[in-house]
This record gives structure tokens, sequence and C-alpha cells, in this order.
């Protein structure tokens, strides 16, 4: 299994996890911490060919997963993507809904077509996806986890990324609602509301004069790895989180109580 994965005592086994975005990321992360924990894992996202390698290691390590091409702002794909996921590997027990995209734009510059990339994908795409498994789970009566993937830009407001920070608001709103009606079923919505996380998308800015000026004004003067999500990611896909509903959990070292 992925060496870089931190052991720990949380098994997953016998349980399908879908996991969107899984090209890059996060998402990809997400994938290689849930196969370690013993789940089969559906990868999602546009990019088949990033998937088709990271399906090859994670097999090679033992796990069991496959690929699926997914649009999320397209309804028919997400239907496609559920179905492939439940054929190939069973029924969804764990959906981290993690497709998000962003546009770093002032308000009074922001186009339609930047609004609508935005709210597409952020909102929109991650509502069908969430109600699509929920669906499934709802319609087999044996629970499940959805795991939103939020951000702490939901929670305050920050510079040029209006729109984002308005997607991700609603995500949580999201959560809140999807938790309020679906907990009758024994189906867990949380979210979980990462701080800055230094990916591939974004390393160069990070190590640039701007990016350290931001990370020196952050609490504890440094940015996240996707490694630092491992251990929230695991405890609300477990049965550990069985009386954890609705709640939208930040992991942002401290920032959104600056």
């Amino acid at each position: 299994m992925d060496t870089n994965t931190r052991p720990n005592t949380i098994s997953l086994a016998g349980k399908t996890a879908l996991v969107t975005g899984a090209s890059s990321g996060l998402g990809e992360r997400f994938a290689r911490v849930l196969a370690g924990a013993g789940a089969r894992v559906a990868l999602a996202a546009r990019r088949t060919d990033r998937l088709a390698l990271l399906q090859q290691e994670l097999e090679q390590g033992g796990a069991q997963a496959c690929s699926l091409g997914l649009d999320v702002t397209d309804v028919a794909s997400i239907a496609a993507a559920v179905a492939g996921a439940e054929a190939k590997l069973g029924p969804v027990d764990i959906l981290v809904n993690n497709s998000g995209v962003s546009v770093t734009r002032r308000v009074h510059e922001t186009t339609e077509a930047d609004y609508d990339f935005v709210m597409d994908t952020n909102v929109r795409g991650a509502f069908f996806v969430a109600q699509a498994v929920g669906k499934t789970m709802i319609a087999r009566k044996a629970g499940g986890r959805i795991i939103n993937i939020a951000s702490v830009a939901g929670l305050r407001a920050l510079s040029q990324v209006s729109v984002y920070c308005m997607s991700k608001a609603a995500i949580i709103h999201m959560t809140r609602a999807m938790a309020l009606e679906w907990g009758r079923y024994d189906i867990n919505v949380n979210a979980i509301c990462p701080g800055y996380i230094e990916t591939e998308i974004n390393r160069d800015h990070f190590h640039s004069e701007a990016g350290q000026k931001l990370v020196n004004m952050l609490p504890r003067r440094r940015v996240g790895t996707p490694e630092d999500l491992d251990g929230l990611l695991l405890l609300l896909a477990s049965d550990l989180s069985d009386f954890i509903n609705g709640s939208i959990i930040t992991a942002d070292d401290g920032l959104s109580v600056t």
C-alpha cells in the first residue's frame, strides 16, 4: 500500500468509497488513504489517464480500485459514474465529494463565464453527486457516509476568490440540509473545511514572493499538506463517526479563529 500513508487503526475493509476529483491534489490523497484503510475505491474525474495510473498503483499495493470518467457539470455523467462504481466495486458506502475549481479575479472583474464555471462545478455538481449517491443509499437501506469537501473560504471572505467563497459557503449549508433530511436513513453527511493546503496546483505560488507573504500572515506561518487531513477523513468515513452528522469541521491550523 502507499508507503506515505500514516499507520492507522481504522479499518474500512468491505466498504466501497467513491472519490470525485481523484486525479490530483486532495482527491488523489483521499483515494490513497481510503485504499490504505482497506476500502475498495472508485476513482472519478475528467482526467482518466491520471486515474488509470493511480488505479494501477493502488492495485499493485493490494487494493481494489476502478477508474471512472466523470464530469460533475453533467447529471448524466454523474449517474453513469455512480452506476459504474457500483457495478465494478459494489454499492457505495462512502462518498468523498471533492471536485472543485476556482478562479482568481476581483469582484468587479468577474465574468459570467467565471461565475458559471465555479458554481456549476462546486455547487451544482457537488449537489447532484451527493444526491445520486444518497438515492442509492436510501434505496438499499444500508446507510452510509458522505463527506463534502468545503473550505475555510466558506466561513470567511478571502480576497479575489469571491465566487469560490460563495460556492463553499453553499456546500456548508448543503451539508447541513442533507444531514437533516438523510439522518433518518442512517446517512451521515459532514463537511471538511481545509485551510491553505499545498498541492501540485498551488505549490509554485506558495514558494513565490507573494505566496511567502501570505504564509507569513498565517497563524503558524505555514501551510498544510494533504496528509494533514488523513485522520479527519478516516474518522468521518468510519463507524467511529456514527454520532457525527451535519458537522462542519475545520482543518486549517487555526486560520478560522484569527
